[in-house]
Parts: C-alpha cells; structure tokens; sequence
C-alpha cells in the first residue's frame, strides 16, 4: 500500500470518506457540499493518480532482471541475455 502513502492527506481523507460512505458518491456529495458530478470527477482523478503510482512503484522486467543480478542470483552476462531475448521476443509481438 505504498501508494497510499504517497497521496496527500486530503486525497487519504477523501478516500476514507469514500469507504466509511460506502462507496455511495451520492454520500461524499452531500458530506463534502458538492454535486454528484463534482464528487465523480474527483474519483476518477483519484483513480487516475493512484494508477499513475501504481505504475511508478512497478518495477519493469529489466530493472526485475538487474536486481537479480544485484542479488548475485545471476551474471550480468546472464542477465544481459535475457533481456536481449525478451527484446527481441518482444519486438515480434508488436
């Protein structure tokens, strides 16, 4: 939940207020003095930020290969290869 911790403490209150109303938009609207709609595009950039976090906080295959590299779970040779295969497989999918 690292994502969490990286919103600030208004977007964690709103999403507090969003479970403790459960889920009822209609709900956050009449706590926070808002339309409906106002309260739905606040979602949505919620979602949008926490996705956008999600997706920082996601290693990508290469940097997963060099940690194992960094672990001493394989050569820099090894992994350099394995990246090169995975480019390359990659690269025929597209």
């Amino acid at each position: 939940m690292d994502w969490f911790l990286n919103l600030d403490a208004e977007t964690q209150l709103f999403i507090k207020n969003f479970m403790v109303s459960s889920g009822s938009l209609k709900r956050l609207a009449e706590i926070y003095g808002v339309s409906y709609p106002t309260v739905r595009l606040r979602l949505n950039q919620v979602i949008y930020r926490i996705q956008m976090l999600d997706e920082q906080n996601t290693p990508s295959f290469e940097a997963k290969v060099m940690h194992m590299v960094e672990d001493n779970r394989l050569t820099l040779e090894t992994a350099k290869q394995i990246i090169e295969d995975y480019k390359d497989e990659f690269a025929d999918i597209k």
